[in-house]
This record gives C-alpha cells, structure tokens and sequence, in this order.
C-alpha cells in the first residue's frame, strides 16, 4: 500500500522513477510478483518532459481563450443572463481555474515539486475542486434544460435566476466539503534517492493512503457516473420529446446537439476512469502485475487518458455556447471594439449579421432554447 502514498495531485498518482530502472529484471516463476526494473532509462522520461508539456500547453492555451472569451461575453450582460448561460458562467470558471493548475503539473513532471508546501495544498484542492465542480455542472445543464423542454411549464419556479444562483452556491459549497481533506494530506517530500521534491498524499501514514483510495471513487462517482447518467437521461427524455413535437426543424438540431454533448463527455472521460479503476485494481493486489513492461504501460495510460480528460476543458465552450448566434453576435461586437481588431472584424461581423436567414434563426433558438 505504500505506492498509493505517493500518489500526485494532479494525475491521481505518482510516477515514482525509481520504480522504471530496466533492465536488471528478477522476475523468477516462483517468485513473479515479487519484481524489481533497473535500468538508467526510464521509460516515462520522454512522456514527461514531451508529451505532458505539448498536450498540456495545447489544452491550457486553447481553454484559456474559449473559456475567457465566455467568462467575459457572460459578464458584460450579467444582468441579463438566462438560466442556462447561469451555469455557462460557473462553469466557464471552473474550468479556467482548473486549467490553472496545468504549469504547476507540468513543472512536477520534468523538474519536480519547486513551490512549497504551501500551494501544494492550495493548487490540490483547486485542482479536484473544480474538476469535480465543473462536472456537477455539466449535469446541472442537462438537468436545466430537461426542465425547460420536458417539463416546460411546471418548472417555471424552479427555472428562476435566483434559485440557480443559490443551486450553484450549494454546488460550491457541497464540492469544497467533499475536496477539501487534500489540504490535510498533501505535503511536499524528497522522493527517495533523488533531489527531487514531490507535491503528493504524504501526511498522517495509512490514513492518507484510505483518503487516496475515497478520494478515487468519488472521483469514478462525481466526475463521471453521476454526471452521465443525469446527461443521459435529461437528453434521452429531451430527444423523445422533441420528437413527438411538429417542430422539425427545431429539433433536429437540438437532436444531434444532444447526441454531441453526452458522446463528447463519455469519450473524453471514460478512458481516464477504466485506466485509473486498473490502476486502483493493481494497488489493492486485486488484479496482479506481472511485468515491469506492463507496469510501464498503465503509467504513459494514466498520462494520455487524463491528458483527454482535460482537453474536454477546451471543447465546453464550443459545446454549450460559440454554437448559438446570440453568443457568437456579442462575441462580434466585443471583439470589434478592440482597435487591432476593429477592421478585420468590421466585415466579417457585418456579413455574419446580415447573412441570417430564416432557417439560421430558427437553429439558433433551438441550439439556446433546447440544448
């Protein structure tokens, strides 16, 4: 069980380097979980300091812009804001805030820990926080609009600004008390043998290791089980009803849009979650590791799944809101008023406009009324 103390607050787990030290292997019949790899080349250096820096720094660059974009349209009718663009505005938060805490991954990896105990605690409970929060969010927009479609007119009380701001509040709120044991256990340590420091789940010995292990299936639960299944469900019923509608070109977009929303989310989280119920699987000896080759290959799998984990950061607001015309309109308009961009976009903002036709219109309510 010591493996799980060393586990990042990034990734769910720690490469530990001195485990990949090929090819000084003892893997005798009797004796085939009892294994050891020495070798000067680790398998997982080129992951780290290659892979991990140019996935992570797509990721970050391309969230950071559609997520700032939102985040700023959002705020400049803040006072306006429907029930759904409510939820684009926490969410848009939470994924910049998580997409914040990439470099310091990055750096971890091809360099160590180099930040202190202090935002080791900090950047942990950042990082599971609006993971988990921004997942809760998803399914809290699938539940909206299942409301406003299925059940249009009974949820016009629920359906007000006020009690989603206090839903989104009580979101907050119940996510922190469910993260916030990372502080308590996370610190910073040498790692054995080396000068490197790891950020990792070090404090307070086999309770950290329990905590590791909670920490995960709520991870399996919140961040993905429990949002699928209320995506899945919202949308399924959402489908069914639009398709017992007379409105057919209303619904074959918001038909397709719904489709798109929940396929993007399983494909981009269910790897993460098979690799790292594996990997959770091996700790606990349930599912045996008989080889260092293997041992090598669930760590790069832990690294690429949740690499396109997080890369769903960046396709949230193309899902959820640069497909409507009314945020594409707003985003126009803010974006000619900057000088350097005022003459390029003049024209294009001008022909976007006038170039609606009936049918773009009709879309276009369906892609901000329905999904």
């Amino acid at each position: 069980m010591d493996q799980i103390t060393k586990n990042s607050i990034f990734e769910d787990f720690q490469i530990d380097l001195k485990d990949f030290d090929y090819p000084n292997v003892t893997e005798g019949p009797d004796e085939v979980d009892q294994y050891t790899c020495r070798n000067e080349n680790n398998p997982l250096h080129l992951f780290h300091t290659v892979f991990q820096p140019l996935v992570y720094g797509v990721v970050f660059l391309l969230g950071l812009t559609g997520n700032g974009l939102l985040l700023t349209v959002l705020l400049k009718r803040r006072r306006n804001l429907r029930i759904t663009e409510i939820y684009l505005l926490h969410l848009a938060l939470a994924d910049l805030l998580l997409l914040f805490t990439l470099p310091f991954a990055v750096t971890q990896g091809v360099s160590g820990w180099l930040f202190g105990n202090f935002l080791c605690k900090l950047l942990g409970l950042i990082n599971r926080l609006n993971l988990v929060c921004g997942s809760l969010l998803l399914a809290c927009i699938g539940f909206d609009r299942y409301l406003a479609i299925v059940h249009a007119i009974p949820s016009l009380q629920a359906r007000r600004p006020r009690t989603v701001h206090l839903t989104c509040a009580l979101l907050w709120l119940i996510c922190l008390s469910v993260t916030i044991p990372n502080m308590v256990f996370l610190s910073v340590e040498e790692e054995n043998n080396s000068t490197r420091f790891s950020c990792s789940y070090n404090n307070h010995g086999i309770h950290a290791s329990n905590w590791m292990l909670v920490s995960r299936f709520l991870t399996h639960l919140l961040c993905f089980i429990l949002p699928l299944v209320i995506m899945g469900y919202c949308y399924t019923s959402i489908i069914i009803t639009l398709c017992q509608s007379q409105r057919s070109l209303e619904k074959q977009g918001a038909i397709r849009l719904a489709l798109l929303v929940t396929l993007v989310f399983c494909l981009c989280w269910l790897p993460y979650n098979i690799t790292v119920f594996m990997d959770t699987l091996v700790i606990l000896e349930v599912m045996p590791e008989r080889s260092c080759y293997s041992k090598a290959s669930r760590e790069r799998a832990l690294i690429v799944t949740q690499s396109i984990g997080f890369s769903h950061c960046c396709l949230n607001p193309i899902l959820y809101a640069f497909i409507g015309v009314r945020f594409r309109r707003d985003l126009l308009h803010l974006l000619a008023k900057t000088k350097c961009l005022r003459v390029c976009l003049s024209g294009l903002q001008r022909k976007s406009l006038n170039r609606m036709s009936v049918t773009e219109a009709v879309t276009s309510t369906t892609s901000n009324q329905y999904i």
